[in-house]
């Protein structure tokens, strides 16, 4: 710095502090950060001056910090005494690019990793006091506060990170910093199982793999390490690379216990010198480290890890500012899943069910899940695929888990059978619960199946395991032929059946009014037979994907009388009144050959009474669903060949009677009435796409028929 530059800025610090001793960057006089002991610390000053290098931390003794700032960050520290220069092997020069470039897939993680690594080293310090024997413990500064300390500095691009962990002598640091993959948490947990020794510390470091300090390449033009062992007597260090391979070491002076990182940016990447930017990042991946994090002084990780604690010791109002940290909502909870379990695997689960009604994104299924993974407390993945299934995405919260492994970038998670084996816990324990709020509180489980039940039914379709189906049918709600007010579920109805009833039926219809009056209900409704009544148009597929439940078929009334009137010789069984057998015999050959293309079958049928007619297809909601969804751009003749319908008449109808007289008597009309009453009952059956192209049909037939009025 300029002799003239010096002058000027010393010049400037006497005239604003009225000849105070004041010793710390000019940028520091407006805009203090204060340690616990009260003294001013350098931090970024958002002016247009250039911070320069504290002279010296000396303080006038009646200033005051300001209140809830701490920060231990000082611009002291300085080598000194010659460099050991040092040359990594060339096939680690190639693992430092990959890490550095390609490893990460963004390159915020780098601030996640080197604050993982500030609480491995608090871990290991805490660890080694609390293990170490009486004339083991040769550390100085025991009763230190155990901290780590971000500071930004915009203007130089610089980022620092601190803590107050258990530091590194030289031959630590060589071992660790330069060898890549050489993880020194690894080795210090690989030491503690030799000694057959264990406490929750040395369960809380995160460390694996050993690369996540050189992540910092990916934004560094150059990292400098200051650090100083715990071990009494120690000297400090100063450890410094640009990352192309080759790294020096020398003494430095001023050094706290500890380790400081110290990352001169790149010109692209300012951004990670930016106090809101830093505090965003901690926020979503390092908020519930388990020490605390000082941002520029002022504590940045305030939320704490709530599913870490025992269920009873969390408050409703803890859990409700937790949900909307982790949902990044403005509701409460409904429902709230907080457990933790060791068997099969260890996890610590926070699951929240949220009270309002799922948005537009989450309907959608290329959403992503809201549960987030992490590991002793560090994120792992905000929305994490394959956690929970796709129609559990409404869910919002927190799963924590020790077996999981990661890769080199904690990323992607390396063994998809461990991962199928966590999906299928967390995913029966939510079925538990929700079975056990249905029981427990049926009032509200009812509101939750209304805002949330087509999750479920989504569940049915896209499960591939027969079980896991079973149990979510047991939360299906329906209204009944019996049931008006009331919903009940699948293993009520069950509970309820008349004896000998093998099977379970339902009907798909719009609402009550018309189930109640659908012509394919009548018969199961003078037998007295119970049936689910489905109102939502996808309910029979959920039905029909599900197929059994407690080893009961489930059948739709439709197949049912199709599958009855093959059991039954109904035109030799003539009811009274009805058409006699001759006449019928008539009849069904005259009306196929008028319906020809469009009818496979015609028949009589016995399961009517009010309807004259009805029409059977082998599965009637996959039919149905082809027609909503696949038939638009199908000629006529195709669409009948595919759905391959049968005609089902009843023979005592008027109708049908009425039909058989005027085929004798006008054949014209009679054949208008024969086409009416088939597509009357495509209607009926829901095949029809768009009933308004059977008005012109309709407008004939009653033209012929007001032709002698």
């Amino acid at each position: 710095m300029s002799t003239t530059r010096l002058l000027l800025l010393q010049k400037l610090s006497r005239s604003l502090l009225s000849n105070r001793k004041v010793a710390t960057n000019a940028v520091g006089l407006a805009n203090r950060t204060w340690s616990a002991a009260g003294t001013p610390v350098h931090r970024a000053f958002p002016t247009t001056f250039r911070p320069i290098r504290a002279f010296s931390t000396e303080a006038a003794s009646d200033e005051k910090p300001p209140s809830g700032y701490h920060s231990i960050i000082r611009d002291s520290e300085k080598a000194v005494g010659e460099s050991d220069k040092h040359e990594f092997q060339a096939e680690t020069r190639m693992l430092l690019d990959i890490v550095a470039r390609s490893l990460y897939s963004d390159k915020e993680v780098f601030v996640r990793e080197l604050v993982s690594n500030a609480s491995d080293a608090l871990e290991k310090f805490r660890y080694t006091i609390h293990t170490a024997g009486e004339g083991e413990k040769d550390f100085t500064e025991q009763d230190r506060a155990l901290e780590i300390h971000i500071g930004t500095n915009k203007q130089d691009r610089v980022l620092s990170i601190q803590d107050t962990g258990i530091g590194m002598t030289k031959e630590e640091l060589i071992a660790n910093l330069g060898t890549i993959a050489r993880s020194g948490s690894k080795h210090f947990l690989e030491q503690v199982k030799e000694k057959g020794t264990t406490t929750e510390n040395a369960q809380n470091i995160i460390g694996q793999f050993g690369v996540g300090f050189y992540s910092a390449f990916m934004v560094a033009d150059r990292v400098d390490v200051y650090t100083k062992s715990s071990k009494t007597d120690s000297i400090g260090y100063k450890w410094t690379s640009d990352g192309s391979g080759n790294f020096e070491i020398q003494e430095a002076e001023n050094v706290r216990v500890g380790t400081k990182i110290v990352i001169h940016l790149k010109a692209d990447c300012r951004e990670f010198s930016d106090e809101d930017r830093i505090r965003e990042v901690i926020r979503k991946y390092s908020n519930f480290v388990g020490s605390p994090i000082y941002l520029n002084g002022k504590q940045a990780n305030q939320i704490q890890p709530i599913w870490l604690m025992e269920p009873k010791d969390v408050t409703q109002d803890q859990h409700n500012e937790f949900y909307r940290f982790v949902g990044n909502t403005f509701d409460t909870p409904r429902f709230t899943l907080h457990y933790k379990t060791d068997v099969p695997l260890s996890i610590r689960a926070l699951l929240y069910f949220p009270e309002g009604k799922p948005g537009l994104f989450e309907m959608s299924r290329d959403s992503d899940v809201g549960v987030a993974l992490y590991t002793r407390k560090v994120l792992i993945q905000s929305k994490t695929e394959n956690l929970l299934p796709k129609w559990l995405r409404f869910i919002k919260g927190v799963v924590d888990s020790e077996d999981i492994p990661l890769n080199l970038s904690r990323e992607l998670l390396q063994n998809s059978a461990l991962i199928r084996k966590l999906r299928t816990v967390l995913t029966n324990r939510v079925l538990r619960f929700l079975h056990d709020r249905s029981t427990k509180d049926p009032e509200n489980y009812d509101k939750f199946y209304k805002d949330y039940g087509l999750f479920l039914k989504e569940g049915i379709v896209t499960s591939q395991e027969p079980n896991e189906k079973e149990e979510i049918a047991k939360l299906l709600r329906f209204e009944t032929s019996k049931q008006e007010d009331k919903r009940i579920s699948l293993p009520e109805y069950c509970n309820q059946q008349q004896e000998g009833q093998k099977d379970i039926y339902y009907l798909a219809a719009p609402n009550r009014t018309l189930a109640e009056a659908s012509p394919y209900y009548e018969s199961l409704k003078k037998k007295g037979i119970e049936v689910l009544f489905c109102y939502e148009a996808y309910d029979e597929l959920v039905l029909m994907q599900l197929g059994q439940f407690l080893g009961k078929n489930l059948v739709s009334v439709e197949k049912e009388m199709r599958r009855s009137e093959k059991s039954e010789e109904s035109a030799d069984h003539l009811i009274e009144g009805s058409l006699l057998k001759t006449q019928i015999d008539e009849l069904i050959p005259w009306i196929k050959q008028k319906l020809t293309g469009k009818v496979t079958n015609v028949k009589t049928t016995t399961k009517l009474d009010s309807h004259p007619c009805v029409v059977t297809v082998e599965e009637m909601a996959a039919a149905r669903h082809f027609i909503k969804t696949q038939s638009h751009n199908m000629s006529e003749e195709n669409r009948y060949a595919l759905l391959q319908p049968q005609l089902e008449i009843n023979p005592k109808h008027p109708i049908v009677k009425k039909l058989f007289k005027l085929t004798q008597s006008d054949p014209e009309l009679a054949e208008l009435l024969a086409k009416q009453l088939f597509s009357n009952a495509m209607v009926g059956a829901g095949l029809v796409d768009d009933p308004r192209m059977l008005l012109t049909s309709m407008n004939e037939l009653l033209e012929k028929v007001l032709d002698k009025h």
